[in-house]
């Protein structure tokens, strides 16, 4: 089994995750702190590039589920970007384009954020 791994960095005052591997209940827990991290500093634009994530199950996507309303009270919004088409599979059959923006690219996300 592959692991997990969620790095941060930021882009003009957006924040990025990275996130790699595998993503489900066993590894779901470092991509709450993760989140839990930005909430605590007070950064609420925040990017999730998909670039290398392999897998996602049920319990990843209830991560993204647990910190958006957070985030959006707060004036801010997750957007995602740069996923495999098995991976934006899973978020499409549950419905989350109609609640995220979903992006091919990172700076296209980002550059969402410059116009609000």
């Amino acid at each position: 089994m592959e692991g997990f791994e969620v790095t941060k960095n930021e882009n003009g005052g957006v924040a990025i995750l990275n996130v790699k591997g595998y993503l489900d209940a066993h590894t779901a827990p470092a991509l709450e702190s993760a989140f839990q991290e930005l909430v605590d500093e007070k950064k609420f634009r925040i990017v999730v590039n998909f670039t290398e994530l392999s897998y996602i199950s049920s319990a990843g996507l209830g991560v993204f589920m647990g910190f958006i309303e957070d985030i959006r009270k707060n004036g801010g919004d997750i957007k995602l970007s740069s996923m495999k088409p098995k991976i934006f599979r899973v978020f499409d059959l549950l419905g989350f384009p109609t609640l995220y923006d979903i992006l091919d690219e990172e700076s296209a996300a980002i550059e969402k954020f410059a116009k609000l």
